[in-house]
């Protein structure tokens, strides 16, 4: 999701005593997964559209990341209603990667390639080793209904386990908008409160606190954070997703108890922050328990 906590996001990277070793995998080696398909002739267009709405529906010319909030305590966006436009979410996906020729399910692992840990939020002073992480790429289902590809940093010891959850999200048909790592911008940039990027690893500490959030080891998960969103209090991140804490209106890409995204992650071991009390993070699946 679109991180907020800006300011203590720097404080902490500054502060933080190097933990980790600055060496960087010179030349990624691919370990075992299940075979990903991108040997085509002609990759495919980018999707840049969802397909014809019915006439009764108008066409979602919502621009993600457009309008920045009101910036208030902690550095999140003011909570403000739901806009229209995305009381029912189902924006198209943009390509980021070439989407599988076959339509079925792909997933790659591999060491962390150097251009993309240049490009994620991972720096000397995070809890982890760069060489600890994996770069992924696996197939997803997209609001649109077609199959995509997307990407995705972890935890080495998470990795395997990981592509095998979203295999069976993508079997389930269980749709995301979109699955990319996260950038470094995207922790100083002023709040929107309308992201909905399912990803892993984010060097940043837990929300409200100066300790590092699971996801700075890679060992967290956020889905489709819009339709999942964590509230504490007054509290909503996203900051424009309210409608979407009404969960007895089922919506697709919602995350809800006992469901088949909950069972499997469970399967490998992972617990879901929708069962907490306060917080309650929808959107946050974990393997250390935080």
């Amino acid at each position: 999701m679109r991180r907020t906590a800006t300011a203590v996001c720097g404080t902490v990277l500054a502060c933080t005593l190097g933990a980790c070793t600055s060496e960087l995998p010179q030349t990624p080696q691919p370990v075992a997964a299940a075979p990903f398909s991108t040997a085509v002739a002609k990759p495919p267009a980018p999707v840049t559209s969802a397909p014809p709405a019915a006439a009764s529906k108008p066409v979602v010319t919502w621009q993600v990341g457009a309008r920045p909030l009101p910036v208030g305590p902690g550095g999140f966006g003011a909570v403000e209603p739901t806009p229209a436009e995305l009381v029912n979410r189902a924006l198209p996906t943009k390509d980021v990667l070439p989407p599988p020729a076959d339509g079925r399910y792909h997933a790659t692992v591999s060491a962390v390639p150097a251009d993309v840990l240049a490009r994620s939020t991972w720096q000397p002073a995070c809890p982890v080793k760069a060489t600890d992480l994996r770069y992924l790429t696996m197939s997803f289902r997209g609001f649109d209904g077609r199959a995509h590809t997307g990407e995705m940093l972890v935890n080495a010891k998470g990795a395997a386990g990981i592509t095998q959850v979203f295999g069976q999200l993508f079997a389930a048909g269980f749709p995301l908008e979109e699955m990319r790592v996260t950038s470094p911008e995207e922790l100083t940039a002023p709040p929107t409160g309308d992201g909905n990027s399912t990803s892993a690893f984010v060097c940043r500490p837990a929300r409200g606190q100066t300790s590092w959030s699971a996801h700075a080891y890679g060992l967290a998960v956020d889905v489709n954070p819009f339709c999942n969103p964590y509230t504490q209090g007054k509290l909503v991140l996203p900051e424009l997703a309210s409608a979407y804490l009404d969960r007895a209106n089922r919506r697709p890409g919602m995350v809800l108890a006992g469901d088949a995204t909950v069972r499997a992650f469970a399967a490998i071991g992972w617990t879901w922050g929708g069962a907490w009390t306060s917080p309650k993070d929808r959107m946050h699946f974990t393997g250390n328990g935080h």
